[in-house]
């Protein structure tokens, strides 16, 4: 039963997207990451975006209408007109990762089909709710669900602009050959609307004539490959594992510019019940500084987060959105130390719920979280970082309940030549529910990893 409830463990398991990415950020802050290509924007192209954006709904629906025959995709006449009432809006009991991860997955490509097309961060957002609503009321026979269009609209805006972002960096617009060719494909797998746009506009391939048609933005890449070990429901239980983690940016430049400063971390490993076991990205919207002094900079930021966990001790997701204290100190020529706190909403979470036997088998509910982080590096060598984070998640859909999550989480490591670190990181959560009609539950996950990792710097 505790192992279902795991709430938010995932969210704060070695992870720090819901409040700044690590001190790698803070590490690079010096490094050029000049947006370069990043946000200057072709000619606005209206009629293709909404080609796009039509084809986004057009294709999906068709599928699962004339392919896999979807009871659900044979609309009407009559259903649309039921849907297009207010009072036809109810909850939906779709599985987990459909809604909390395809959802999100459909409204990227809601987003970037204006995204791609000359149309600013803030430009493209009305196309995302507009696509989700037409989705949730046209596309589908069922009722039209409120988490649908909280999930395809938020995570489609944070997935969206990321993969925008990402898919601009990958392709050098400079290179020939098979690399050229490779990163092209990357790039339109990553985000399709892009990789469509390139090909249509004859970009595909070609050689640029300047340096700004290509996104330079610094990016820091970490691999890491270990084995971790947890403990759930009193069993302990070890694996191999592995993570990305991507910082695009930095906090401290363009911190006006939304998703200036990016931080992604995917992690995959041996589970029995999915291969990807986490999806969390990190976006920021916008900042003001609270001190410009060259050896203490602080910064005040807003930041849209995206988290999506699964895997077999627990499953999670969430939308957030969090207002973050971030600086950097030089203590000593040879000494940095790193702090952040934030405090914030959560906008909508997917709750494990061990009483639900019909449907869906979690909660929706929503609520707010608080984190601390404190961290040093030794010479560019020896690194360290502290974590706390609480949270409250009441839920709004499913049975009367709130949770609470207390969590101290540690990283330590040492960097050799070549960017090559050995890191260990242990870390413990205790997460209580409270039930109106069912006994509360208490969960307690400590757990162990440790891994090789292997750094690399793109500018």
């Amino acid at each position: 039963m505790a192992r279902q409830i795991l709430l938010l463990l995932f969210l704060l398991a070695g992870l720090n997207v819901s409040g700044q990415s690590d001190f790698t950020s803070f590490r690079n802050r010096d490094k050029s990451s000049a947006m370069v290509g990043a946000d200057t924007l072709p000619r606005a192209r209206f009629k293709r975006a909404a080609l796009q954006l039509t084809l986004a709904e057009l294709i999906p629906w068709s599928v699962d209408r004339f392919i896999l025959n979807a009871d659900y995709a044979r609309i009407s006449l009559r259903t649309i007109g039921h849907n297009l009432k207010f009072s036809s809006w109810t909850w939906d009991d779709d599985q987990f990762g459909t809604n909390q991860f395809a959802h999100p997955y459909h409204g990227s490509l809601y987003f970037s089909s204006f995204r791609a097309n000359g149309y600013s961060f803030w430009q493209s957002v009305p196309p995302v709710l507009a696509g989700s609503y037409i989705w949730e009321t046209a596309a589908e026979k069922q009722y039209p669900s409120p988490n649908d269009f909280i999930n395809t609209s938020f995570g489609g805006i944070v997935l969206g602009e990321m993969t925008y972002r990402l898919s601009n960096q990958i392709v050098n617009n400079h290179s020939r050959g098979f690399k050229r060719q490779f990163s092209e494909v990357l790039a339109l797998v990553v985000n399709p609307m892009n990789g469509f746009t390139r090909i249509v506009d004859g970009k595909w391939g070609k050689i640029g004539r300047n340096s700004r048609e290509r996104d330079s933005t610094h990016v820091l890449t970490e691999f890491d490959l270990g084995i971790r070990k947890f403990k759930a429901d009193h069993h302990a239980k070890t694996g191999w594992y592995g993570r990305l983690r991507l910082s695009y940016g930095t906090p401290f430049e363009n911190y006006r510019t939304p998703f200036s400063n990016i931080s992604i971390i995917g992690e995959f490993g041996s589970d029995d019940s999915s291969k990807v076991n986490i999806l969390s990205v990190y976006g920021s919207l916008a900042g003001w500084w609270l001190s410009k002094a060259e050896r203490d900079p602080q910064l005040l930021t807003l930041s849209a987060n995206y988290d999506y966990i699964h895997n077999e001790a627990f499953f999670y997701s969430a939308q957030s959105i969090k207002l973050n204290w971030i600086a950097a100190f030089q203590v000593h020529k040879r000494l940095r130390v790193n702090a952040s706190a934030g405090i914030g909403p959560v906008l909508l979470a997917a709750v494990p719920d061990p009483y639900l036997f019909k449907g869906r088998n979690y909660d929706y509910g929503a609520g707010g979280g608080i984190y601390g982080q404190f961290g040093f590096i030794l010479a560019d060598r020896l690194f360290c970082r502290l974590n706390y984070r609480g949270g409250l998640i009441r839920t709004i859909n499913g049975n009367a309940s709130h949770y609470v999550l207390q969590a101290v989480t540690n990283e330590f490591g040492y960097r050799f030549r070549g960017g090559i670190s050995l890191c260990a990181e242990p870390g413990y959560f205790h997460l209580r529910g409270y039930y109106q009609h069912y006994t509360e539950v208490a969960a307690r996950y400590p757990y162990f990893r440790f891994s090789a990792r292997y750094s690399l710097d793109f500018n």
